[in-house]
Parts: C-alpha cells; structure tokens; sequence
C-alpha cells in the first residue's frame, strides 16, 4: 500500500472534514485572487469533492 492510498483512506475516513477544507482553501483562493478565478476554483472544488468516498480504481498505476 503506497502513500497515495493512506492519504485516500485518511481522506475517505474523514470526508465531512476533507469536504469543508475543500471549501475554506476555495475561499482563500478567491479572496487572494479578488474572485477572478472564481468559475475555475469551484469547478476544482466540485471534482475533489466528487472524487472523496469515490472507490479507488485499481486500475490506475499507483
């Protein structure tokens, strides 16, 4: 088992946690940038928080 996966099944036990630093490092993004990147940061936002619970797909190269 390699980092990746201690840090996915860290970030999967904990996924209120992860969720709502997803949203506060969004917030910091825009206000850093004077919401310029807006659309972009929470298009990120919506992937990561789609991808954590999300079943690692073991066939992806570690």
């Amino acid at each position: 088992m390699g980092i990746f996966d201690d840090i996915k099944n860290a970030a999967d036990a904990n996924e209120d946690k992860v969720e709502t630093a997803i949203d506060q490092i969004g917030d910091v993004v825009d206000e850093k940038t004077g919401g310029q990147y807006a659309a972009q940061v929470d298009q990120a936002q919506d992937f990561l928080k789609s991808q954590v619970g999300k079943p690692h797909d073991e066939g992806q190269p570690a």
